[in-house]
């Protein structure tokens, strides 16, 4: 008997290892963090070499990003879709609500199979950017460039491949959907990666803030105050709407006293007059600003369901 217990704890502890050597059994561990651009090579900084020291994180926000990245968290194996989505944090333009807005989500989508990047992205008031606008974008366009060049690293198809965000998270996603300028090329392997999102998901999003209670906005989005008309073709996103949109799915409350109702409703339009196919809008009762995982009343609570059915409709989950 003593030799078959020895036995069976030889074997158990074998297995143990090999399981700890397993990149199985390590997918679901931390999130991995990934550096955007290399010293020095950040586009539209004033900086040469060393980075721009962060600034202070406090309730779970960070407001000021001095090395552009993403995390990557990654759901185990065995459960794993085909899909990864790259995570914008709202907060004003001001800041990132990276937990409630980035990891949050990150740990739901893990939890259906899908791969996540929590993306922490330059602040229009960044005092060393040379075009305050364009930080935000630069970064999304690089986050999907490397997702995407990496696909088969994190298991993933390249063309099915999103971008979800949150308020201002939201608006950023819009713009990286709908904007095909290229702004993030630095001359490197990744030029050549295409870096529209395969499909978007705007929650209370920002659509068209010039011409909305939101209009105040623009000065932090710009940095400084600016009344070049530019702005207002550029970022009222709904008015650059083509067909090379990508299917997206807006969520907003009726109820949201932060970015009106509307915002969603004018993106909706702009997506059915460009011809884009495979849209939803879902408008709820309640729920107010950036509407949150959980505790949400009634029928706003399903949104994750949703969001999870629309994904598997639009055939990229």
């Amino acid at each position: 008997m003593k030799r078959l217990l020895t036995f069976f704890l030889a074997l158990f502890s074998c297995a143990f290892m090999k399981a700890q050597n397993n990149s199985t059994w390590m997918d679901n561990a931390e999130p991995v963090r990934i550096d955007l651009w290399t010293s020095g090579q950040q586009p539209n900084s004033r900086l040469q070499g060393d980075a721009l020291p962060e600034d202070s994180i406090s309730r779970q926000r960070i407001w000021r990003c001095g090395v552009p990245r993403i995390y990557a968290y990654r759901p185990v194996v065995e459960e794993r879709s085909k899909t990864a989505v790259i995570l914008i944090p709202g907060g004003g333009y001001i800041k990132q609500a990276y937990e409630v807005s980035g990891v949050t989500l990150a740990k739901w989508l893990n939890s259906i199979g899908i791969t996540a990047f929590v993306l922490l992205h330059r602040l229009p008031n960044q005092p060393e950017l040379i075009d305050p606008w364009k930080a935000p974008l630069q970064d999304a366009q690089r986050a999907i460039r490397y997702v995407r060049a990496h696909a088969e690293e994190y298991g993933i198809d390249p063309n099915c491949i999103g971008v979800m965000g949150t308020s201002a998270g939201g608006h950023f996603s819009a713009c990286v959907s709908t904007l095909t300028e290229d702004w993030s090329a630095v001359g490197d392997e990744y030029d050549k990666v295409p870096f529209l999102p395969n499909f978007a998901i705007l929650v209370s999003p920002i659509i068209n803030e010039l011409e909305s209670e939101t209009a105040g906005k623009r000065l932090d989005l710009c940095g400084a105050s600016n009344d070049d008309p530019t702005w207002s073709k550029l970022f009222a996103i709904d008015k650059s709407v083509s067909s090379a949109n990508p299917p997206t799915l807006m969520i907003h409350a009726s109820d949201d006293p932060a970015v009106p109702v509307l915002n969603s409703v004018k993106m909706f339009e702009a997506l059915k007059r460009a011809g884009v196919e495979k849209c939803s809008l879902h408008i709820f009762p309640f729920g107010k600003h950036a509407i949150a995982m959980r505790k949400q009343p009634g029928s706003t609570a399903l949104w994750p369901e949703i969001a999870e059915e629309w994904m598997r409709e639009i055939g990229v989950y």
